[in-house]
């Protein structure tokens, strides 16, 4: 696949409201690294500034929700954005920011990365923050940890997958992806934290007025999965960007993901759990 295919001479601009990662794999910093992959002008505002790498996250430091409010009628005062993405949130004060704009329509194509939990375990989000974006999002993408929280019960098989993403519809966006590449607890999982080695199917669940669909994928053996969620549904901003619609900014955003993972999946990038390979480095080398 092209990814660059019908890129115009002058980029088009997307933004994301997230937190930053300091280890460069999460949050802001994967979002823009997708954006600029992807051939799309990538603009930000910062939710909070956590110190982590990837083993884990070490501290949190909110920015005040006047000043993220700030940061993003600077981008937009400025600069046409034709999408954006939320991510980490942190507060009810900021998810409350944020939705007053999006309330007023200033928040194009929103996607909404409900991020509550980080790869490691550390909470950074509420609940009730994220609600409170859900009624204003085109497309919503909690991995099944995060939809379980937003419902209050378990979400493991697909069938539980399925009837999450129609409930979550009812909340307000017209699409929700409950994604199901995160290891959960069911037979698929591998008690290490890696995704499974047997080689499974790692199916997103697609769910809308209308009913749902899935987004099936191999599971890839490999503990380099930091950013997936984050770059997942960056991916799907930077083609609604571009002009897609949003079943074909899914289809785009899923195999982009796993030509991340694929690429990434021998990495030694830190103690943890590594990045992914956004720009496609490890497929240049083997042609080079």
């Amino acid at each position: 696949m092209d990814w660059t295919t019908g890129m115009p001479a002058t980029p088009v601009v997307a933004m994301t409201i997230a937190g930053s990662d300091s280890g460069g794999g999460a949050g802001i910093q994967a979002d823009l690294k997708v954006f600029a992959a992807l051939g799309v002008f990538g603009t930000c505002a910062i939710t909070a500034v956590t110190a982590q790498n990837t083993c884990g996250v070490t501290g949190v430091h909110q920015v005040p929700a006047r000043q993220v409010a700030a940061q993003i009628d600077a981008v937009r005062s400025d600069l046409t954005v034709r999408a954006v993405k939320t991510g980490m949130l942190g507060t009810a004060r900021v998810a409350g920011a944020v939705a007053a704009l999006a309330r007023a329509g200033r928040l194009p194509n929103l996607v909404v990365d409900p991020v509550l939990v980080s790869t490691s375990g550390h909470r950074l989000g509420v609940v009730g923050a994220v609600e409170r974006l859900l009624p204003y999002a085109l497309v919503a993408t909690p991995n099944r940890a995060e939809a379980a929280a937003l419902l209050g019960r378990p979400v493991r098989s697909t069938a539980e997958m399925a009837r999450a993403a129609v409930e979550l519809v009812a909340a307000g966006p017209r699409y929700v992806v409950v994604t199901g590449g995160d290891p959960a607890d069911d037979s698929t999982s591998d008690p290490t934290g890696d995704v499974d080695p047997t080689g499974g199917v790692a199916v997103d669940v697609v769910g809308t007025a209308d009913g749902t669909w899935t987004l099936p994928g191999q599971r890839l053996a490999t503990s380099n999965t930091h950013g997936t969620g984050c770059s997942f549904s960056a991916a799907i901003v930077a083609r609604l960007a571009l002009g897609d619609d949003v079943p074909a900014a899914l289809l785009f955003a899923k195999d982009y993901i796993a030509r991340a993972l694929v690429g990434a999946r021998h990495w030694r990038l830190g103690g943890g759990h590594g990045p992914v390979d956004h720009f496609g480095w490890s497929a240049q080398s083997t042609t080079s």
